[in-house]
């Protein structure tokens, strides 16, 4: 699959940092790091929630999106994850990407200069038309929701 190439800009605190990147050939995301000041981490207290700042900011060709997700392994070991996950970056955006991170650990995190805190993944973004009516078609599962269809009851 072709894919259309994407601008990114470092920005001046973001110098010396790597650029996201994908991690294996198989990776969908590429690991988006922390550009705080290397003398100034974060302490991301139990209950906490901060803006990550990554440094860049991108040109995402219309028709995509850039969604910030979680990494497994902080939300795995530390009990921290993205709050708004995923986070969507619209094509037209051309601010610097920050990371909203929230501890819901039971221990202080310190989130420092360098550290890998997201991921970033781009994909088409399809944009509708509505077109309001006065009642919906019918199916067989109707207006349920919120485990409706029985899967993962008990």
């Amino acid at each position: 699959m072709t894919t259309p190439p994407v601008k990114i800009q470092r920005l001046p605190h973001a110098a010396g940092l790597p650029l996201p990147a994908y991690a294996t050939p198989g990776a969908a995301g590429m690991d988006l790091a922390c550009a705080l000041p290397a003398d100034a981490p974060l302490l991301l207290a139990p209950g906490a929630r901060a803006a990550i700042p990554t440094g860049f900011a991108i040109a995402l060709p219309d028709g995509y999106e850039a969604q910030v997700r979680p990494r497994s392994g902080l939300a795995k070991n530390h009990g921290v994850t993205v709050l708004n996950a995923p986070g969507t970056v619209d094509c037209d955006y051309r601010g610097e990407i920050a990371v909203l991170l929230v501890n819901h650990g039971r221990e202080t995190l310190e989130i420092s200069r360098g550290m890998r805190i997201a991921q970033l993944v781009v994909a088409p973004a399809v944009q509708i038309m509505l077109e309001e009516i006065g009642e919906l078609s019918e199916t067989a599962r109707g207006s349920g929701g919120f485990g409706s269809t029985g899967l993962g009851s008990t």
